[in-house]
């Protein structure tokens, strides 16, 4: 539990490389950015994509770049454009890790792995994702949500697991509550504030939110205690990115009231591998060297400051430009370099497995994706890694 925890503090050697950096006037470096920049994100009104404007103000007034943010309202339009060469970067949450892997949506013929990269993530004080619910619904903890209405977002993966990724902690799954099939993060809250669902997936301090608490039914976040490590663990079994974390600044309570819950990075900045190297070393600059200037400007920009991230503990690789700012500043560590490595690892023996997995692939859409689940998890098993939600078909 402590290794996980660390993800959500800077180490005293992290904050200290950080310093030095900054006192030896790198910092103060020219960065050069080109005159419009395009993100995909959640869609308006929520936390990321607030986040996304703020940065876009500041990155206007500082540096004269246009931040255009296109809004997708699931996983597979928010990194469309990123595949397609149609956006520079794509900011949202762990669709990241399912497009690398093929996993759900991204398990179709027409996707497949993505060469995904890691550029850099927030880890707010309020929480990334919990599991919100009417308070009139008699949810107070992750038990409650036993035989309840719960959301379950059309073509989000990353939300629908995420949800039953929390769902484990109290031994629960898709079976044991009603599932509530909507089209979209907003859809959501509709009908949660009309009475037709009951709990959903977001984040503590989600703008969205706000309306459920202003309405007749109130707004509640599920509980997570974290002395209940038995339950933790189920959870880290299918999704280790999940930690333990106080989360303050909630929607609808004190700023300073805490809860216990479990969190993930969000928003999480991705690009592609051939996306400018200098281009991207300088995206992390400007956010870096700009945060006091934005980090008011919306719920959770205080996150990003790249001494919150652990940078050995996510899945994804990094791109280089984003690794050679981490180096100038002091917070890339040997145990960076060797995650980053297995990660890379792990997407060549995906590529492999993907590409040799069509050469002879069923017709059928439903065969085509059992056959994918099963040859991925025999191949990441066999070059000793984890095939986490092995078994999943739409």
């Amino acid at each position: 539990m402590s290794t996980k925890n660390n993800m959500l503090k800077a180490t005293t050697a992290t904050a200290a490389g950080f310093a030095l950096a900054l006192g030896s006037g790198i910092a103060a470096a020219d960065t050069e950015l080109p005159g419009t920049i395009i993100w995909s994100a959640y869609p308006t009104g929520s936390s990321g994509y607030s986040q996304a404007v703020g940065i876009g103000q500041v990155l206007q007034d500082k540096h004269g770049t246009n931040l255009r943010v296109i809004p997708g309202r699931n996983d597979v339009s928010r990194l469309e454009p990123l595949r397609r060469g149609r956006a520079d970067f794509s900011a949202g949450g762990t669709e990241s890790v399912s497009a690398q892997d093929a996993q759900f949506q991204f398990g179709e013929r027409h996707w497949g792995p993505q060469p995904i990269r890691s550029v850099m993530w927030a880890v707010a004080d309020s929480c990334s994702f919990t599991i919100a619910a009417a308070e009139d619904a008699g949810i107070e903890t992750a038990n409650d949500l036993e035989g309840k209405r719960v959301i379950y977002v059309q073509g989000a993966p990353s939300l629908n697991f995420g949800v039953e990724y929390l769902l484990n902690y109290a031994n629960l799954g898709w079976d044991d509550v009603e599932r509530v099939e909507v089209g979209g993060y907003m859809a959501a809250v509709e009908s949660i504030i009309d009475g037709r669902a009951d709990a959903m997936g977001g984040s503590c301090n989600s703008a969205p939110f706000m309306r459920i608490n202003a309405s007749p039914r109130g707004l509640n976040f599920v509980e997570f205690p974290h002395d209940d490590e038995e339950a933790i663990g189920r959870v880290n079994s299918t999704a280790p990115w999940f930690v333990p974390h106080r989360s303050t600044k909630n929607i609808g309570m004190d700023s300073d009231a805490e809860i216990e819950v479990l969190t993930t990075p969000y928003p999480k900045l991705i690009t592609m591998p051939d996306t400018d190297a200098d281009m991207v070393y300088n995206m992390v600059k400007a956010i870096h060297e700009n945060h006091d200037a934005f980090r008011d400007s919306a719920p959770g920009a205080e996150g990003w400051e790249p001494e919150r991230m652990e940078l050995a503990s996510i899945p994804v690789p990094f791109h280089e430009g984003a690794i050679r700012y981490y180096e100038e500043i002091g917070i890339w560590t040997d145990e960076a370099q060797e995650n980053h490595e297995r990660a890379l690892e792990r997407q060549e023996v995906l590529k492999a497995a993907w590409e040799g997995y069509l050469e002879e692939s069923p017709a059928d859409r439903g065969e085509f994706a059992y056959g994918w689940m099963q040859v991925r998890k025999d191949a990441l098993e066999e070059h000793g890694f984890d095939a986490l939600n092995s078994n999943w078909i739409d």
